[in-house]
């Protein structure tokens, strides 16, 4: 798959989100889908998740990661620092099943369930820790970014209870990061429950698709005069 097609879905996943209409629950079944104007809407957004706030917003993270005396990339280094970690990132996951995609300066790692977690579960699955290794390893060679982490469920559970279990999913892959030396402070978690489907959830290959951790990374970047 092309990585111009891998951003294309990526920015379809998170328009959905802020499409109120997105889930609809069939009257005779019970069974929630996407409905057809939140695709519609999806596919006429621009950006997904390039286009949004750091989790907990950049103010908060920049005062985390200056007390953890973590620092900045000059403005003009930043697109270099970028390529060295993406290259880094996919020479590290090739063969694996983790996508990397890239828009601009920002980074995105595209987990899917077959590799991380079974259904129902957060905790990581033994054989997704070596690649989770090596993406700890590169991300602690290039200190100078915010990590966010996301989590997402298929549509299976109730709305509650997939949101809890996607941060759930979010937080394990944040804790095991820190516990393999990339710094707490750079990472923040959230859940999306079901709200952020990239298949349908009509089968089990797109409940699978869906049930997945994405890792964002953002370069903090020297503003100063």
């Amino acid at each position: 798959m092309s990585v111009s097609k891998r951003i294309t879905g990526v920015a379809f996943a998170a328009a959905l989100m802020a499409t109120t209409s997105a889930c609809v629950t069939d009257p005779v079944t019970g069974e929630r889908k996407i409905s057809k104007a939140a695709i519609g809407g999806a596919i006429g957004a621009v950006g997904g998740y390039f286009a949004g706030d750091l989790i907990g917003g950049r103010r908060d993270r920049t005062e985390r990661i200056v007390g953890a005396g973590i620092g900045a990339i000059a403005g003009g280094a930043v697109g270099a620092y970028m390529d060295k970690q993406e290259r880094e990132l996919r020479e590290r996951t090739a063969g694996t099943g983790v996508e990397v995609v890239r828009q601009g300066d920002e980074i995105i790692l595209n987990m899917p369930s077959a590799i991380t977690f079974a259904f129902d579960r957060y905790d990581i699955q033994p054989q997704f820790q070596d690649t989770l290794n090596e993406v700890a390893r590169t991300l602690s060679a290039y200190p100078s970014t915010y990590i966010d982490v996301y989590g997402h469920t298929d549509s299976v559970g109730t709305d509650a209870y997939n949101m809890t279990l996607s941060q759930n999913r979010a937080q394990s892959v944040a804790n095991y990061l820190s516990a393999r030396g990339v710094a707490a402070a750079r990472i923040a978690t959230q859940g999306f429950g079901e709200s952020q489907p990239i298949a349908s959830n009509d089968t089990e290959q797109g409940r699978a698709a869906n049930r997945r951790v994405e890792i964002r990374i953002v370069p903090i970047e020297n503003t100063g005069g």
